[in-house]
């Protein structure tokens, strides 16, 4: 039987805040063959409902009156080839409450289908694009949409991520008023599926965050983003040390300031273990834990260190930039730093691209 969000008792009925009024994007990166979704509600915990994404085959936002099944039925019938129309269709066919409804859906082909039931809260619509569509309902109006559909379009090419173009671009419809009912508790979820990533429980969600509540959930997912992601430059630096050192070099080679003849920055070891081995084998385990952590050892000595080397390509990057002032210290890494940093990283991240790509 089709389990329905919110259940239908009159106490529910008279409660609107228990229905989930969002907004969210539904996206691919055809190059890196991810599908995701991000979505943002003044609803607690919205990632147990709305967002669904899977390896390969899409992603799917249902929202409004949640039926939570269309998620996980909407990505079956695209894996079993129909277009999102069609699938979309199959899901509404014989929904009484289709009126209520608000669904999006993409699939790796980057063909789209959003349905907007005539029910939903003012404001309610969508906006489609190349290779993302955003919903929404009971929003301020039509500039939420349209402030997240034209920021994700903006970074196209650029050499973002995925998920960190998903939440920049939630961020911007929230900087626009976002879900209109002030006063009632806030979320935000983001899942990312990638075929060449298993994530942590097999299920191949190579991003997936929840913020069950919070003041500013948008903000929260991108702290948790920018803190937890191994990404080149996607993170907030803090420390000079470990990790923000590898980031910071990375930065800097790929803009040819900090060892220009190596021909690839190395990644950091990654530890893929299989979940199910650890009880049945711990031998094995131990012994690759051992192993890994010598790797580890090995690329943090070689490149988590901010040594002269680094200080020397920092220095030239600021004078470039015209980022030097009276009273720096040589090697000075702060925000004016970091975003220049990042600015010219994108940038150029972009300016590689073919106009055919």
């Amino acid at each position: 039987m089709t389990r329905r969000l919110p259940v239908i008792v009159i106490a529910l009925l008279l409660a609107p805040n228990l229905i989930h009024a969002t907004f969210s994007i539904c996206a691919i990166d055809p190059e890196a063959g991810q599908s995701g979704v991000a979505v943002t509600t003044r609803v607690p915990f919205v990632g147990r409902a709305v967002p669904w994404a899977r390896a390969g085959v899409g992603a799917v936002a249902t929202q409004s009156w949640t039926v939570v099944e269309y998620g996980r039925d909407g990505l079956d019938l695209l894996e079993e080839g129909l277009a999102p129309m069609e699938a979309l269709d199959h899901l509404l066919a014989d929904d009484k409450g289709r009126a209520l409804r608000q669904i999006g859906m993409i699939n790796m082909l980057g063909r789209t289908a959003s349905h907007t039931g005539a029910e939903n809260g003012p404001w309610a619509g969508g906006r489609q694009g190349k290779n993302y569509t955003v919903q929404g309902n009971v929003l301020v109006g039509e500039q939420v949409i349209n402030a997240v559909a034209d920021h994700f379009e903006s970074t196209e090419g650029n050499g973002m991520p995925l998920a960190e173009r998903l939440i920049l671009a939630l961020a911007a419809g929230h900087a626009q008023g976002g879900d209109k009912r002030w006063g009632y508790l806030q979320s935000a979820a983001i899942r990312v599926a990638d075929p060449d990533n298993p994530g942590r429980g097999g299920d191949h969600l190579a991003v997936s965050i929840d913020v069950g509540e919070h003041a500013d959930p948008v903000a929260e997912m991108k702290r948790i983003y920018y803190t937890t992601s191994r990404r080149l430059g996607h993170r907030s630096f803090s420390v000079i040390e470990g990790r923000d050192v590898v980031e910071l070099k990375k930065m800097l080679h790929s803009l040819d300031y900090w060892r220009p003849r190596m021909k690839s920055f190395p990644e950091a070891p990654e530890f893929d273990f299989p979940p199910g081995k650890m009880r049945s084998d711990p031998d094995e385990f131990e012994e690759y834990l051992s192993e890994y952590r010598k790797k580890s050892s090995a690329y943090s000595e070689a490149y988590a260190a901010y040594d002269a080397e680094a200080v020397k390509a920092v220095d030239a990057f600021r004078e470039d930039h015209d980022l030097i002032f009276e009273g720096d210290p040589p090697g000075l890494v702060d925000v004016r730093l970091v975003e220049a940093l990042r600015a010219a990283y994108y940038a150029r991240g972009a300016a590689t691209k073919t106009p055919s790509e």
